[in-house]
């Protein structure tokens, strides 16, 4: 994506581009696709949209296109939405405990929106920074963990309630002879399944989301999975954001490793049920 400004046209050519934009743009931003009215896109002119999409005559847009022949900006395209909901109404609504507000804070930059740094920036000076938790420093290498969700106390009752569900796969080889030397291996990864929104607002950028990257926040998956191997981690983290374990359920299975020896592979498969109610009842657990 890219903006010329130095270009010449004859007059045909400016009238084109005068008129090069529907009155409905469809774009792909980062993979998602959005759909807005071209007056949106240029409702602050001095934007970098506002340039982009000018229809000025003395403007020359040249905007990548994907292969649907949508305009494809090359941004964050979860957090774009923030974006085009603060150039239709000149103010942004973020859900409770929003984990991506300092990266919100870039785009908003990157964008040339200097209202809606202003009103992400005085958002984040109303809490103090023992508010926030942050990554834990032993793990740092696996991803880093910018959540903002505060003590369950400070909790408000009016969050969105749903279901998380945290499973892991784990298996090792026992033989005969040595029963209680099992060799274990390593959990290989903490699968997340949900509701888009919820695991984005528990996990942040510890969610790996590219088996399934284009779920859009108000859908579900089951697919996303966390850049850490910790479980307790995770635990540690629903329960910040306010969520309860109400089940819980395992397999074990066991094969032969061959038809010479007695060793045998066991192979489980766990899962956990977490959900948060927005308001104080809480349901029973329920029985796997």
């Amino acid at each position: 994506m890219a903006l010329s400004v130095n270009c010449r046209t004859n007059p045909k050519e400016q009238a084109s581009v005068q008129n090069s934009f529907p009155d409905v743009v469809e774009l792909n931003v980062g993979g998602q696709v959005y759909y807005t009215r071209h007056a949106t896109l240029v409702s602050t002119p001095n934007s970098l949209l506002g340039k982009l999409f000018s229809s000025k005559k003395d403007a020359c847009n040249d905007l990548a296109r994907d292969p649907k022949g949508r305009y494809f900006i090359d941004r964050d395209g979860f957090l774009f939405r923030y974006v085009l909901d603060y150039l239709r109404d000149k103010q942004v609504v973020l859900p409770d405990h929003f984990p991506e507000k300092g990266r919100l804070r870039k785009e908003a930059e990157y964008f040339q929106l200097p209202d809606l740094v202003k009103l992400l920036t005085s958002e984040d000076a109303k809490f103090s920074p023992d508010d926030y938790i942050l990554s834990d420093y032993e793990d740092g290498s696996q991803g880093s963990d910018h959540r903002q969700c505060p003590p369950p106390s400070l909790v408000p009752a009016d969050r969105k309630s749903g279901y998380i569900t945290v499973g892991y796969r784990g298996s090792c080889t026992t033989g005969r002879e040595s029963q209680t030397d099992a060799k274990f291996r390593r959990v290989p990864r903490i699968l997340i399944c949900g509701r888009v929104a919820l695991a984005k607002e528990v996990f942040g950028e510890t969610l790996n989301e590219s088996r399934d990257p284009d779920r859009t926040p108000d859908r579900y998956t089951s697919r996303f999975y966390l850049k850490f191997k910790h479980l307790e981690r995770a635990f540690d983290m629903l329960s910040e954001c306010g969520f309860q374990m109400v089940a819980c359920n395992s397999s074990v299975t066991a094969s032969f490793v061959n038809q010479h020896t007695e060793d045998k592979n066991w192979s489980s498969y766990t899962e956990y049920v977490f959900y948060r109610k927005s308001h104080l009842f809480f349901p029973p657990p329920f029985c796997s």
